[in-house]
């Protein structure tokens, strides 16, 4: 049989997953199918396959439905998307919920199968330059690895494929033990950083950095609770009642080498990808400061914006995206954006990450404080004014229907005269009784705005932004490391990265230790990485879930009443010494009851696949 390749090279060509591919062959229209033998043995076709393996990237994190809204930084705002089947609780082998294509278990063996197919032919390739054809294969081990990683995080271990099947094999495979699985993963970004040391790819490419990062973060993971057997026993049922917990975790062994492993790899990587964007850091910059250099983190340069610092990259390994291409991805603004700006609020944020911004001073913020309470969104950490949308918060300017000269978000009720002097009671333009569109409000009072361009000349309801979208950032190998090094006791280095990443963000240095530094970690990172798919794994790992995934949602009221003496007409405006303004959390179960039942920890395989391969074992809590 003679094979022909055209998936993977149209692909290639078509989906614009790489923005800067200097290669001729790009800038052509590809034929429907090219022989493989000629595929192998020309290296701009080569590369355009190795290209195509990248395409099982999709979106990255900027998918309308995206991983914050699977925890408690965010709330899916639309109905009848497979949100709730997850949050509640309810997914099962033959009702999946919501499945993104970065995750989908068709979609990840797919590329791993173009990733196999690539180690396989380029260890024959018959073109000339060893050095594309050492970084073709350095860039196919990375891919692999990485869409492995993808599936043990969801999943727990999986078959392990590394051959190429050919027609009418038998496709069954048993699942490799997770110890298994790991040690491919790490052999293989092993193997990508060998063969990447010394190669300069185009942006958006694997490098060896990449790979020392993918390394330190799959370690990082196995040595989490989830993955240490004894303990995920002692804290879940269904983990303990698991005939094959080889599957999910290490049965035995030395826990504190893991860490050590974890760590080592963690150093390796920030050693390689230097200390990060402004961590050099010996005291806390200013409150503005801080705000500014979180939104250039987030931005990575790519905003036309002349306040944040255009140099700001803490990518290691990216998403980039390019005005030529129509991607969804590049619809952030829109997906998540105010309905008072005609955008569709897709993932806002809840009560329960906004709470968690602490005060200036570093102390926590809380609802029984009068001062915090009278004054919510005053005096918090400035990573919140980069990450939040809340009531009176300044933002672009409105669409030409929208009468808001002081473009500020309005997500509340606020009384106001009308022509006659009459008052009335009118809700804001930003909220689910919008005069301006009454769909797509948020149900929980914010909005997100990390990630959305502020610039204000790009109209989010149609321009499309190009902020990439971090797979791997050297501040995630901070991150990594301070973890890494909380458990193995050595506190002070640990501490020491702790308060350089929030120097950054002009807040105060911790002084804890034990248990508190463990816990101030986690809500360091709990904040400086949201909505950049780590709570999700984080929570799990970590196995907080319960009392973290699955609290109720928590909303917030807001209603403006005029001062004594006080009013106001058509436009409001947020203003303070107008208006009584009372913020009141409410919790709120009708869209989203969630639930937090054990067995989701790991996914479900799907009822389908179960079928196809009679040697896939079940994960725990779906035999049901």
């Amino acid at each position: 049989m003679k094979l022909t390749y055209k998936f993977l090279l149209v692909a290639a060509l078509m989906t614009g997953g790489l923005s800067s591919c200097d290669t001729d062959f790009l800038d052509v229209t590809p034929p429907t199918e090219i022989p493989g033998d000629a595929v192998w043995g020309d290296g701009a076709l080569s590369e355009g396959f190795v290209t195509g393996i990248y395409a099982g990237l999709q979106q990255g994190g900027f998918s309308e439905q995206m991983l914050a809204s699977l925890t408690d930084e965010a709330v899916f705002t639309h109905t009848g998307r497979n949100i709730n089947t997850v949050n509640e609780g309810s997914l099962s082998p033959s009702n999946l919920g919501w499945v993104d294509a970065t995750y989908g278990w068709s979609q990840m063996y797919q590329y791993i199968r173009a990733s196999n197919l690539a180690i396989s032919k380029l260890a024959t390739a018959t073109f000339t330059d060893e050095t594309l054809k050492a970084r073709l294969k350095g860039e196919a081990y990375f891919m692999r690895a990485y869409y492995y990683q993808q599936l043990v995080r969801y999943y727990g271990s999986v078959p392990v494929i590394k051959k190429v099947y050919a027609l009418n094999e038998d496709y069954s495979v048993a699942r490799g033990t997770f110890d298994e699985c790991v040690k491919q993963i790490v052999s293989d970004a092993d193997s990508a950083a060998l063969l990447l040391d010394g190669k300069n790819p185009a942006k958006g490419r694997a490098t060896k950095t990449a790979a020392l990062a993918l390394k330190a973060r799959v370690l990082l993971y196995a040595a989490s609770d989830l993955h240490d057997i004894p303990t995920a026993k002692a804290k879940s049922s269904v983990i303990a009642d698991f005939p094959n917990p080889e599957f999910l975790g290490y049965t035995s062994g030395d826990r504190k080498a893991r860490w050590a492993a974890a760590q080592a790899a963690a150093k390796a990587a920030l050693d390689a990808s230097g200390s990060g964007y402004k961590l050099n850091l010996t005291a806390p910059v200013t409150a503005e400061q801080g705000r500014l250099n979180y939104i250039s983190l987030a931005m990575a340069g790519a905003s036309a914006d002349k306040s944040l610092d255009a140099s700001a990259n803490d990518i290691i390994f990216g998403r980039y995206f390019t005005p030529s291409q129509n991607e969804g991805a590049r619809q952030t603004g829109l997906n998540n954006g105010p309905n008072g700006y005609h955008n569709w609020a897709g993932n806002t944020p809840i009560g329960t990450l906004v709470d968690d911004y602490e005060m200036m001073d570093g102390t926590p913020f809380s609802w029984t404080n009068p001062t915090h309470k009278a004054s919510p969104y005053v005096n918090r950490d400035p990573r919140f004014y980069a990450t939040v949308m809340y009531d009176g918060a300044n933002w672009k300017p409105r669409p030409s229907d929208a009468k808001d000269p002081a473009n500020q978000i309005q997500t509340g009720a606020y009384d106001l005269l009308d022509d006659k002097g009459a008052l009335i009671n009118r809700k804001g333009l930003d909220t689910r009784s919008s005069s301006i569109e009454d769909w797509n409000g948020s149900r929980t009072g914010y909005y997100m705005r990390k990630f959305i361009d502020p610039n204000p000349t790009l109209y989010d309801n149609t321009d499309r932004q190009n902020i990439p979208w971090p797979f791997f950032r050297a501040t995630e190998n901070v991150f990594n490391y301070i973890e890494a090094s909380i458990e193995l006791g050595e506190e002070a280095v640990a501490l020491e990265w702790l308060n350089k990443i929030r120097f950054r963000a002009g807040m105060p240095a911790l002084k804890v230790s034990g248990a508190a530094l463990k816990e101030a970690y986690r809500h360091e990172k709990r904040i400086e990485m949201a909505y950049e798919e780590q709570r999700y794994h984080d929570a799990r790992r970590w196995m907080v879930a319960p009392t973290t995934l699955g609290r109720s949602l928590q909303y917030i009221n807001v209603i403006g009443k005029f001062k004594a003496g006080k009013s106001m007409k058509e436009p409001y405006h947020y203003d303070p010494t107008v208006y009584d303004y009372t913020y009141t959390p409410v919790e709120e179960k009708s869209h989203e009851n969630r639930t937090w039942v054990d067995k989701m920890y790991f996914r479900p395989f799907s009822r389908d696949e179960i079928n196809r391969n009679a040697k896939l074992v079940q994960n725990p809590g779906y035999d049901k």
